[in-house]
This record gives structure tokens, sequence and C-alpha cells, in this order.
């Protein structure tokens, strides 16, 4: 305003003062074009300073877009180049648009080879391996949501790898692809496809694969051809585990496999059925003499000793043999006549082979009725104890007794204990039993004369799968028997099997004042090994050495040679089996500590104890003499 009013103040000094009319109007034209031009000019600050404003907003937002989009194709290359998988993109001409650093890795490329561009086909050529073809081939193209295709391609590396890529193929061409190295996860896959058909430790078919095998070869026989089964198990193998180890015993399985591979040739099928169990399949003519000669081979095969270091290890082997069509055309009731005859094998004193005959079959049939039978006796209390005396030469008295087991079936009445004691050591049931027999025989002779003993016989299997010490002192304490006037009676076959565990818990029984007695002896292999490893208090020598003693000179050679080889160790020796008169002046002539056997008595009932051990013994040893 001041400076409009200085310029009309100049306008009026320059044309005087009476201004002409029109003066006046080009003064305040003048005076309107200043003041539009001057609103003009602001307006135009205006907008020239907002559009500043807005290209500093602007450039700012470019400069934090532009910083937020490096950011995040940092972020993209951290996680492209983290990913435990391959990937990579292809354009319609199929060029590399884009790969990781993984993918690199997997086929070996170098940087300058996946430049963006790079050609599939060119990428192709380096790689170090070959593609398998199968995959493509095999690989139906599965449809996806825009209409691409999804197909595999396998690459057999130079290195021992296979890598697996899943290509997406879009529907303009391009293609994303993901790339993976299966080769741990392919031998996984194959590892168990194959464990579930073969033995993990001697690498042979299992039960499941020969048993598919058994049925093919069944399906496939001629006419006029014979399939033949054997069913082999290693006998007492499992002394081998307790004595040596279990990584020992698996070492001697693989060992056997082998010489049974080879010695069932190309032709046969061997499988590995279980623990210590296998089978051979043998197919063709000639039957039954091919594998009764294949039965020998295998018998002297495993005879020979297996070594573990300098150890020699000796095994034997019972065989059950089955002959289709004869014995079977159906593959389970081929597999089971084997079985039946391996177990009759075992039966028969194992380290031999038995034909399946129907005969076996029917023995069978009583054996599982005598099996369900003998379950039911534990726990209906069917057993009772007979007690066979024990008589001291010298003092000319009974001594003590031994406790002898009886099964009073309800049905079958009495049962031989030739019959049930090894199937009860099967089944695991002598631990039950042979636990009621130890109190039952320690109750029994707490009501005797406190100078007679009681002997019971005791199981190899009550020193693995029960808790005999533990047996031993309840039914001492519930007794109240002197443990003294205990004897425990065990077989060589302890030692053999269970070597390891029965030896502290023999010491043990010994160090509580029971008598510990070798049974049977002479009647094994290792007898006299055994009485070196443990003090026994008595040698009992088998009745099979004392039949003969009278007219047989060897026989009773035998018997003095044991008899003063006790006396050297400081053992007492018992004579089983003692039948007359002429056996019991032999073996008083030898200073023969104790006889047993039925020239003294039979095994007797409980309640005629008291009147054996009333009876005047004396009379009997001078008639015997």
């Amino acid at each position: 305003m001041e400076a409009e009013a200085l310029f009309r103040e100049q306008c009026a000094e320059a044309l005087g003062h009476h201004p002409s009319t029109e003066g006046q109007r080009l003064v305040d034209l003048v005076v309107d074009t200043c003041k539009q031009y001057a609103t003009r000019r602001r307006d135009v600050e205006k907008r020239a300073s907002a559009t500043q404003d807005d290209n500093e907003l602007l450039q700012g937002a470019l400069s934090s877009a532009t910083e937020a989009l490096s950011e995040q194709k940092r972020l993209l290359e951290i996680v492209l180049n983290h990913l435990p998988l391959g990937l990579s993109v292809f354009d319609t001409d199929q060029k590399l648009i884009l790969c990781n650093i993984r993918f690199q890795q997997l086929f070996g490329f170098d940087e300058k080879d996946v430049a963006p561009g790079a050609t599939m086909r060119s990428l192709i050529a380096r790689i170090a391996g070959t593609e398998m073809p199968e995959t493509r081939q095999t690989t139906e193209p599965r449809d996806i949501s825009d209409g691409g295709r999804i197909r595999r391609r396998e690459w057999s590396l130079n290195d021992g790898r296979l890598i697996q890529s899943v290509v997406t193929v879009l529907p303009d061409g391009s293609n994303i692809s993901i790339h993976a190295d299966v080769t741990a996860d392919r031998k996984a896959a194959e590892r168990i496809a194959f464990l579930a058909h073969h033995d993990p430790l001697t690498g042979l078919p299992n039960r499941l694969s020969f048993r598919g095998r058994v049925e093919a070869a069944l399906s496939a026989r001629k006419a006029d051809e014979a399939i033949a089964l054997v069913h082999l198990n290693l006998d007492r193998f499992k002394s081998v585990n307790n004595t040596l180890g279990v990584a020992a015993g698996d070492k001697i399985l693989r060992q056997v496999a082998e010489r049974l591979r080879l010695t069932a040739g190309e032709g046969n099928i061997l499988a590995r059925l279980g623990s210590d169990e296998f089978a051979i399949l043998q197919c063709g003519r000639q039957q039954p003499w091919n594998v009764t000669a294949l039965a020998e081979q295998i018998r002297r095969e495993l005879a020979e000793p297996f070594f573990r270091g300098e150890k020699a290890v000796e095994l034997s082997v019972s065989m059950g043999i089955a002959i289709s069509p004869q014995d079977g055309v159906d593959t389970d009731v081929l597999l089971k006549h084997a079985g039946v005859a391996l177990s009759h094998a075992k039966t028969a004193g194992r380290r031999g082979e038995r034909f399946f005959t129907n005969e076996m079959e029917a023995q069978l049939e009583v054996r599982h009725t005598l099996e369900a039978d003998l379950r039911k006796a534990v726990a209906n209390h069917e057993f009772e104890l007979n007690y066979q005396p024990l008589f001291d030469i010298g003092a000319q008295r009974i001594c003590g007794f031994e406790a002898l087991l009886r099964w009073n079936h309800p049905t079958r009445g009495r049962v031989s204990p030739v019959d049930f004691i090894p199937l009860a050591e099967e089944l695991g049931l002598i631990v039950d039993i042979g636990r009621w027999v130890l109190l039952q025989a320690c109750t029994d002779a707490a009501g005797w004369s406190e100078d007679v003993k009681v002997a019971v016989n005791v199981s190899a299997i009550q020193f693995t799968h029960g808790n005999l010490p533990e047996d031993i002192a309840t039914a001492l304490t519930t007794s109240g028997l002197a443990p003294e006037r205990l004897e425990i009676e065990i077989t060589e076959s302890v030692l053999m099997e269970n070597r390891e565990e029965a030896l502290p818990i023999l010491h043990a029984l010994k160090q509580r004042g029971l008598r510990i007695a070798m049974d049977d002896f002479g009647t094994g292999y290792s007898s006299l090994s055994y009485l070196s490893s443990f003090p026994f208090d008595k040698i009992k020598i088998d009745k099979s050495f004392v039949t003969d003693i009278v007219e047989n000179r060897e026989a009773f050679a035998i018997i003095r040679a044991i008899i003063l080889l006790g006396d050297a160790l400081g053992m007492r020796v018992t004579v089983e089996g003692v039948e007359t008169g002429e056996q019991l002046a032999l073996l008083e002539q030898e200073a023969c500590d104790e006889i047993q056997g039925y020239h003294i008595s039979p095994p007797r009932p409980l309640a005629e104890v008291p009147k054996l051990l009333s009876s005047g013994w004396e009379t009997r040893g001078a008639k015997a003499s």
C-alpha cells in the first residue's frame, strides 16, 4: 500500500496539480496492473515453493524406496543363498535369470558359468555326470493350477552323488527348478528296502523273503521235480554268546553264514530265519539223495572249528528236512513240516538230521497238548516230590535223599520226568517249578534228623531266567533248614551254557554253606575242565558207567579212576544207578563214598522216608559183600 501511494504521488507531481481524466485512468491502470502482477507473482512463488516441497518429499520417498528395495534384494540374496536346496529360474528362451549358490555347489558350476543369460544347454553340458533317462520316462507330468507342468529329472554325478531336479514349467515356457542332493535319502531307502527282505547281520534273505521264494519255487515246480527244504539250527549256540559275548557270537554267525553259502552253492537258496536258525531250499530231481548229501556236507563244514583270535569254538547243527510234493505242496505246510522234523532232530540228541514223517506231526500234537497241560499243572499244583536215598558206604547208613520231581496228571496218570522236564525247560516253566521244588524239599527235610541232607537238582535255566540265590534263601528261611543240609546238584550244561553267570552264583552259594555237586559226571565233553573251574563238594558218576562194572574191566577201571580223582581233589564221590550187591561190593573195595540206586531203594513218597531211615542197612551191606 505504501508503494501504491508513493506511485500516485509521483504521478500527480508529474501531471501537475490538474491531472487529466486520461492521465488518471492511466495511473489507475498501471496500479491495477502492478497489483495483478504482484498477486500472480505471489501465487507463482507459493506454487513454486509447494512444488519444491513436493519434490523434496518425492526425493525422500524415492530414496527410501531405493534403500528398501536394496535391503529387500540383499535379504532375498541371503535367503536364496542359504537355502538347503538349489534354485534356478530360466526364461522362455531357456536362459538363466537367476540362481543361488547351492545350485552352483550341487552341480559344481563356477560363478562365470551361471552368469545371467547362460543357456540351459550350456549348463547341462558342464555337468560332470549323466542324466538318468528312466526318470524322465517314468515320471508323468502333473498339471498345476496355472496350466503349467511339473516333471522330475535325476543326475548321477561322477563323484557318486545323485541330484534330483523338480522342474515347474510355466505356460509361457519359462521354468523354475528346485535341486536337491538325494544321495543319502536314496541310500537310506535302498537300505530299508534291503532290510525288509534281508538279514542285517549276514546279508542273507530273511524269513519273509525266504517264504516268498519257497512259494515261487512251489508254483514253478514241474511234475518230475522235487523241492527239499532244510531247516537248520545251531546246537546250544546260546552258550557261545554267554561265554564269549554277543559281539563274538555275531562274528561266528557271519562265519557260519559264509560256510553255508559256499556249501549250498549258487543253485540253492540260503536264508537266515532267526538268531541261530538258517534254511536252505534245494530244487531239482534225485531227492532225497541230493538233500542227504547236502546235509552231510553241511554237518562236516560246520564241525570244523570257528576261531575267535586264538580261541577255537566248536559247533554242531541239527537239521529238519521236508520234501515237496510228498511232505506238502503249500508253503506254510512245507515250512511247518521242516520245523517239526527239526524239533525231532533236537529231541533225539542234536547233531543230526531228520526227515519229516506223518508220525512226527502226530507226536507234535501230543507235545502241544502236553505243553498246555504242563502250564495248567504249575497253576494247579499237580507236582509232588519223591525221595531216593543217598547211602554212605563208610557209615553204612542213609546220609541224605535226592528230591525227584513227579507229575501226577489228572487223566494221564504219572508222567515221566523224561517227557516233561525238558519241555518245562524249553518253555521257561522250570523256573517256577524249580522254585516250588526248593521250598518243598527244604520244608520236608526240616522234619528229618539233622544229620540227613537233601539234594535238589537245579536247571541251567534257573541261573539265567530266574533269581536262584533269592529262591534258595527264601526256601531256607521259610523252612528253617540249615544251609549245610542243602546240596545243589548241577550238570555241566550249567557251566557250558552260562559259565560267566553261573560261577559267581555258585561261589556265593558255597560261601553261604551250601554243598555243590556235579551231577552226571563223565557224560559231557568237558567234565574234567569244569572240575578245575569250581571247587565242587561232590562228583556224582552217571549210572551209565556202573551197568557193566562187574563184567567189563574197562568200565570198572573208569569208575576206579574217577573215585581216585575225587579223592585227590577232596571231593566226595557218589555212584548212581547201583542195582546189585555185586556192584556195591566192588565200590566198597574202591572206598567209594556214597551210592544211589535201586539196590538201596527206588524213589519213595515223603511218607515212606521215616521207614527208610529206620531200616537196618548194615545187614543189606553185609549181604552185598
